[in-house]
């Protein structure tokens, strides 16, 4: 008998569609579920709380986190989190980031609500579940299992605003896939860096580079109280020059600067040497983060700076 611990924390999954718009709904539509369970998986269920998706902050995700720890210690095999998909993706990271214990850890949600046409809620649920059960998944990191498919935390993203198979991994791929309840692993996870942190304290910044963007922003930001920031810079990573200036001040004044790509493929590098190229950007300290979205790189810093970690065993913690 396997194990496995169910946490809700609310989201599309658990809500059904009225006239109104998309609700909370009074009983919880995965209720019925657990006669579909496969009988070999023993479930326990709990609502951490119920919250869509834009509500979640950090500081829910530590809670996460915690409980997850606790059902280690419990016994649990593996622990599925039902999740809405809006930052479905964050939470997964931040766990990623953060858990080194020895246990399964599944996320899943769905795009359409229990009582609409083509519902995907159950479903992913019980795939879900049966991943968090397999033995193998404990070695994957923290994954997402969406639409018959396994993702890693640390890359995978939501691509589209409502199709049923909006989760991908842009680059990559997933790891595994699900086939008539059997799970397939396809791709080895490559290891990293896990921070078992207990706060989630300070402001990090994210800013998205445009075309013509001004120094508005980033003399804002020198002049504020803020202990990191992130940019979702062109290309390969560069800058309109005229903001470097700006983001030197920025950089002197001791906060740490990374820098991801815009794009959804591809990883940030220094490759071109003009006034505000990813060249010149290295040179005055910008820490260039290699295939993670600008989301996820906030959370990187954040769990970083939280882990105590501040100069170079920042810069590490963040490049690689």
């Amino acid at each position: 008998m396997r194990k496995v611990l169910v946490l809700h924390t609310g989201g599309t999954i658990s809500m059904v569609q009225e006239e109104s718009g998309v609700t909370l709904s009074q009983q919880h539509p995965l209720a019925e579920t657990m006669t579909i369970i496969p009988e070999f998986i023993d479930i326990t269920s709990e609502e951490i709380f119920n919250l869509p998706s834009p509500h979640i902050t950090p500081e829910n995700m530590l809670m996460l986190k915690q409980r997850i720890q606790l059902a280690f210690e419990e016994g649990f095999d593996g622990v599925v989190i039902t999740h809405g998909t809006d930052t479905l993706e964050e939470t997964a990271y931040f766990l990623d980031l953060t858990i080194n214990e020895s246990i399964a850890v599944v996320l899943t949600g769905a795009m359409r609500s229990s009582n609409e046409i083509g519902s995907d809620g159950v479903y992913n649920f019980v795939q879900a579940v049966i991943t968090a059960a397999n033995e193998k998944t404990k070695e994957q990191g923290v994954v997402v299992v969406m639409n018959d498919e396994i993702h890693a935390a640390r890359f995978v993203t939501k691509t589209h605003t409502t199709s049923v198979d909006t989760f991908r991994t842009p680059t990559f791929g997933p790891i595994g896939i699900l086939s008539k309840h059997e799970v397939y692993y396809l791709k080895e996870v490559v290891d990293h860096q896990i921070k078992n942190i207990q706060t989630t304290n300070g402001r990090v910044i994210l800013l998205k580079a445009y075309a013509g963007m001004d120094t508005y922003l980033f003399e804002k930001l020198a002049d504020d109280d803020i202990d990191g920031l992130v940019i979702e810079a062109l290309g390969a990573g560069n800058l309109p020059p005229t903001v470097v200036p700006s983001l030197k001040k920025v950089i002197d004044k001791g906060i740490p600067v990374a820098l991801v790509s815009r794009c959804s493929n591809g990883i940030a590098q220094d490759i071109y040497d003009y006034p505000g190229g990813g060249v010149e950007l290295k040179k005055m300290g910008v820490n260039f983060v290699k295939g993670l979205s600008g989301q996820k790189a906030r959370l990187r810093l954040l769990v970083g700076l939280n882990a105590g970690l501040s100069g170079n065993s920042l810069k590490d913690f963040l490049v690689n």
